[in-house]
C-alpha cells in the first residue's frame, strides 16, 4: 500500500465520503440491493474507516451496517453489512480497499464476533478474508442480487440460519 494512514470515518466530512463514493461507483449507486440492506441505520463508527494518502487526501473508505437475517419463524438474527469498500479510481490498486477491510475486520470484538455479510466477488473476499456463498442460499434480499455475490465470514456457521430475509437493523 502505498503511504496512507487509517482513520475513524466519523472524522471526514460526510461529502467528502459521498463525493468519493460517487468517483468509486457512479451516482447510480443509490439504486443497488446494498442500499436497500442499510435503509433507515447508521453506520458503525466503529468499525468504519477512511485512508487518507501521503497528500492528505480521501482515498478509500469502508462503512459497516447493523442488519438482521429475519427467518422464517420470525427471529432477527443480527450481522454485520460490510461495505461499500470504496477507493478513489485515481488509487485503486495500491492496496488502500485490502488494508480498509483488514482494519475493519480487527476491530470486530473478539468475544463475541457478529457475522459478517457482503455482496461482493467471492475469489476475492474469499481469498482474503474466508467469505463465502456456500451458507447464504436460502436467503433473500429487498432487491436483485447475484446469489454466488452474497457472502458471509462467521467463526460457527452452525448459528446462521438456513433461511431468512435480510434487511436492516431497525429498533
Amino acid at each position: 500500500m502505498s503511504q496512507a494512514t487509517l482513520i475513524p470515518l466519523d472524522n471526514v466530512d460526510p461529502a467528502l465520503i459521498e463525493a468519493l463514493l460517487d468517483r468509486a461507483f457512479e451516482p447510480e449507486r443509490r439504486q443497488r440491493t446494498a442500499y436497500k440492506l442499510r435503509d433507515g441505520v447508521d453506520w458503525l463508527p466503529g468499525l468504519s474507516f477512511a485512508a487518507i494518502d501521503a497528500s492528505e487526501h480521501l482515498v478509500g473508505t469502508i462503512q459497516c451496517w447493523p442488519v438482521a437475517l429475519t427467518d422464517p419463524e420470525g427471529r432477527r438474527h443480527p450481522l454485520i453489512l460490510v461495505g461499500p469498500v470504496a477507493v478513489d479510481p485515481a488509487a485503486q490498486g495500491a492496496g488502500y480497499g485490502k488494508a480498509l477491510m483488514s482494519a475493519s475486520l480487527a476491530a470486530l470484538d473478539p468475544r463475541a464476533p457478529l457475522p459478517q455479510v457482503m455482496i461482493g466477488d467471492p475469489e476475492y473476499y474469499g481469498r482474503f478474508w474466508g467469505f463465502t456463498a456456500e451458507h447464504t442460499g436460502g436467503w433473500q434480499l429487498p432487491g436483485p442480487w447475484e446469489p454466488r455475490r452474497l457472502l458471509v465470514r462467521c467463526d460457527n456457521p452452525a448459528v446462521l440460519p438456513r433461511e431468512g430475509a435480510l434487511g436492516p437493523w431497525v429498533g
